[in-house]
């Protein structure tokens, strides 16, 4: 019997995945267990193991694209199997998503049955109908060819560019016609080929004086990012973390002289070990545990139920990658000495760069630390991770005149950028942390009583 193969769901806030690399082909043998596909989302890459022994029969989802969770993604049958072939878009019936509402009771995704205009009904997937409504497209119009007649979103696309079937013009010139109900064939095109761009769309909605007289100067061509995959689901956490949280930010500059003396007397001390490294962050991750334990409303978290706070420290480090960030976390961070919270960082550190994370190192963090001493930036004002109630900046290390003891000395001066979440505790307890933070800073031995 054919198996479904569909988009997993990893963590609560996961709601489409991009496949990256199908490790098998089409028509290819497959065993149960054995990784099938590679899936990215904002926060991890990740293979999938096959759910059954079989051949893969039917790829839905190409490499590249991106699908939503419990979206179908492939087709397992046994030897000799020929089932109808699946369109894409389509939602398995077998597991449908699961949400919450706002009682708590859980609920199944809606009906595929969405009525129109005249009162009828018409079968339809839920990425359909949206497809539709984007296009303006009349879901009585649409035959569909999904599964028992439904209507599917290569359905609703093939209605809507019907009516531009043979119109030299690029596909963003074509969406955008379609939205203002423009006639192109009344347009003239200035692309490669006489192709019709949406800047010549606008030229003949704004035509200017003595046009055919003019020369167009060259245009020069922009270099376009799609806004996709890690990077839009980078955007959309940071937008909805900016719109779901009270974020107040502050600053203390610190004196941080012995603690640079403290790093060189542990480097000289293991000078021996040439593989022995410790750098400035993790002396300050060791910090962050001891104040947090002091401060314990800034190791909570804000959830449905209320502020929860936790009795370990869960420490999130941002990890810059090439193609956006990840925040994985120790686990019982506050447990470990300096230099076993040392080795759990490079560790983790290390695998988010190699991609050797799992999900339960990317979840369940109660506070965050973002260094970026590296770019040669003394303070700025980060992001919360969502639900933590705060993260904290470290700025550069730099070398400035300040009193000490009654005189002007140079002295390594070091910027800590607070954010916190003012829904779940107020500034004064918020600057307590920070305040007590640099104190431990600024003198090292602070951290042991």
């Amino acid at each position: 019997m054919a198996q479904q193969v569909i988009m997993p769901k990893w963590g609560l806030t996961m709601k489409e995945g991009k496949v990256v690399r199908w490790l098998k082909g089409e028509g290819e043998s497959v065993e149960s267990g054995e990784p099938l596909f590679e899936v990215e989302t904002d926060k991890i890459t990740n293979s999938v193991e096959a759910s059954a022994s079989g051949i893969l029969s039917q790829i839905i989802v190409p490499e590249g694209e991106t699908a939503a969770v419990q979206a179908v993604l492939a087709v397992i049958t046994a030897p000799g199997e020929k089932p109808d072939e699946i369109a894409s878009g389509t939602v398995s019936s077998k597991q449908p998503e699961v949400s919450a509402n706002t009682d708590g009771e859980k609920v199944t995704s809606k009906s595929a049955d969405v009525p129109v205009e005249d009162g009828e009904f018409v079968r339809a997937m839920p990425a359909a109908r949206k497809l539709a409504e984007e296009l303006n497209v009349v879901m009585s119009t649409v035959t569909g060819t999904g599964p028992n007649g439904a209507i599917t979103m290569k359905d609703v696309q093939t209605v809507a560019d019907a009516a531009f079937s043979g119109i030299n013009a690029s596909p963003k010139a074509i969406e955008f016609a379609r939205k203002k109900g423009i006639d192109l064939s009344q347009i003239n095109g200035t692309g490669e080929g006489d192709k019709i761009t949406k800047a010549d769309i606008l030229r003949a909605m704004n035509p200017v004086a003595d046009q055919s007289t003019s020369v167009a100067p060259a245009v020069a061509k922009d270099t376009i990012v799609p806004m996709d995959g890690v990077r839009k689901l980078i955007a959309d956490n940071m937008h909805a973390s900016l719109n779901n949280a009270a974020q107040l930010s502050v600053f203390v500059e610190i004196d941080v002289t012995e603690i640079v003396q403290l790093r060189t007397t542990l480097l000289l001390r293991n000078k021996r070990n040439s593989e022995y490294r410790l750098s400035y962050n993790d002396i300050v991750s060791y910090a962050v545990c001891r104040a947090l334990k002091r401060h314990p409303i800034m190791n909570s978290t804000l959830q449905d139920d209320g502020i929860h706070i936790h009795e370990h420290v869960n420490l999130g480090i941002a990890v810059a990658l090439p193609n956006g960030l990840i925040v994985p976390n120790i686990k019982l961070a506050d447990s470990f000495t300096l230099e076993e919270l040392k080795t759990e960082i490079k560790d983790v550190v290390g695998r988010s760069r190699s991609g050797g994370l799992n999900m339960d190192e990317i979840a369940g963090g109660t506070f965050t630390i973002s260094n970026v001493s590296m770019l040669g930036v003394d303070g700025f004002t980060p992001i919360l991770n969502p639900p933590e109630t705060g993260i904290l900046g470290v700025g550069r290390i730099i070398e400035k005149p300040a009193v000490k003891d009654g005189e002007i000395k140079i002295r390594k001066m070091m910027t800590l950028s607070l954010t916190f979440n003012h829904m779940t505790t107020d500034g004064a307890p918020a600057m307590a942390f920070l305040r007590e933070l640099g104190d431990m800073l600024e003198n090292p031995g602070l951290m042991i009583v």
